[in-house]
C-alpha cells in the first residue's frame, strides 16, 4: 500500500466503527490477528509460559528432580533419559529450562507491570497538575534517562542489603535476588511509560467531557481515574508489552556478571553463566538458554507492535505506507 492510500486505510476505519453491530473491542482484535507475527509470538509466549507453569507436572511425569546433583552424569549429550542433555552438576537441562523460565518470565512480567505503574502514576500527576510538579518529574525523567542504565544497575545490585536495614536472614534468601531486580528495574524503567501518560493527558485534559465534570465539580482523583486513565490505555499497554523484552535481557546480563537471580534459582541468564566453563565441550548448555531468551524477547517486540497496531488505527496506516 502506497502513503496515498493511508488516509482510504484510516477512513475506512472510522466507518467500520460506526456500523452498527461492530464493537470497538472487535475491530481492535480483527487488527491484531492481521498482525500474522504478533499472533504467532502470542501463541509462542503461550505455550513458553504454559509449559514453565507446568514444571513440576513435567517433572513428576519424567521421575526427575531438577535440583539433583549427579557428578557422574555431568554434561551428558541429550538421550532418552535426559531430553536436552545435563547440565555442568548433572542435572536434567530441560528441567532446569523450564523451572528457569518461570523465574526469567515472572521476572520480566513483574517488573514491567511495576514500572507501568511507577510511570503511570507519575504521568497522570504530572500531565493533570502541570506547573512546578509537571517540571519535576520531567527533569527526574530526563535525569534517569540520561544515566547509563547498566552500569547503574550493576552498581544498585552489589549493593550490600544488610547495609540497607533489612534482616540477614532476608538479605540471604533465595528470592530476595529476584524481587531486588524487579524493584531497580522498576526504579529506572518508568520514564518512557511517565512521557507516553503524560503526553496523553495534556491531550485530554481539555477535551470537553472532561471540562463538564470538572464544571459539575468531579474531584480531581475522579476525572483522572475515570475520565482520562482509560482513554490513554493503549500506549501503557503497548510500552508495558515492549518492556517486558527488554526487562528479560536486562535481567539475563545481570545474572550472567553474577550480580541478578543467584543459584541455586535458576534463570535463563545464570544458566548461561554456568555454561561458560563448558561451551566447547558442551555447547548446548549454552545454546538453549540463549535461544530462549532470544525467542522470548523478539516474541514480546512483535506482540507489541501488534498491540500498536490493533489499539492505535493511525499506526497500522502509517507502517502499511
Amino acid at each position: 500500500m502506497s502513503a496515498s492510500d493511508a488516509p482510504d486505510t484510516l477512513a475506512a476505519g472510522r466507518q467500520a466503527a460506526t456500523q452498527p453491530g461492530v464493537s470497538p473491542l472487535r475491530l481492535k482484535l480483527r487488527r491484531f490477528l492481521r498482525h500474522k507475527p504478533a499472533v504467532a509470538s502470542l501463541i509462542v509466549l503461550l505455550l513458553l509460559g504454559t509449559l514453565a507453569l507446568a514444571a513440576p507436572l513435567i517433572e513428576l511425569a519424567r521421575g526427575l528432580d531438577a535440583t539433583a546433583v549427579d557428578l557422574f552424569a555431568r554434561s551428558l549429550p541429550p538421550s532418552e533419559t535426559y531430553w536436552l542433555g545435563t547440565d555442568e552438576l548433572g542435572r536434567d537441562l530441560l528441567l532446569r529450562l523450564l523451572y528457569g523460565g518461570r523465574v526469567s518470565l515472572a521476572v520480566g512480567i513483574m517488573a514491567a507491570l511495576c514500572a507501568a505503574l511507577l510511570g503511570t502514576v507519575l504521568g497522570l500527576l504530572a500531565g493533570y497538575y502541570g506547573g512546578r510538579f509537571d517540571a519535576a518529574i520531567m527533569r527526574l525523567a530526563d535525569t534517569t534517562i540520561a544515566l547509563p542504565l547498566l552500569p547503574l544497575l550493576i552498581v544498585l545490585a552489589a549493593i550490600d542489603l544488610t547495609k540497607l536495614g533489612l534482616p540477614p536472614e532476608v538479605a540471604a534468601s533465595q528470592d530476595i535476588s529476584l524481587y531486588r531486580i524487579v524493584v531497580l528495574i522498576a526504579l529506572v524503567g518508568w520514564t518512557v511509560t511517565a512521557r507516553l501518560v503524560r503526553g496523553a493527558v495534556l491531550s485530554l485534559k481539555r477535551r470537553e467531557y472532561v471540562l463538564a465534570a470538572e464544571a459539575l465539580g468531579a474531584s480531581p482523583g475522579r476525572i483522572m481515574l475515570v475520565h482520562l486513565l482509560p482513554n490513554a490505555v493503549s500506549p501503557i499497554v503497548v510500552a508495558a508489552t515492549l518492556s517486558v523484552g527488554n526487562v528479560i535481557l536486562l535481567e539475563s546480563v545481570l545474572s550472567f556478571l553474577g550480580l541478578g537471580i543467584q543459584p541455586p534459582v535458576p534463570s535463563w541468564g545464570n544458566m548461561l553463566t554456568g555454561a561458560q566453563e563448558t561451551i566447547w565441550s558442551a555447547p548446548w548448555l549454552a545454546i538453549w538458554p540463549g535461544l530462549l531468551i532470544f525467542v522470548t524477547v523478539i516474541a514480546f517486540n512483535f506482540l507489541g507492535d501488534g498491540l500498536q497496531d490493533a489499539l492505535d488505527p493511525k499506526a497500522e496506516a502509517e507502517r502499511m505506507g
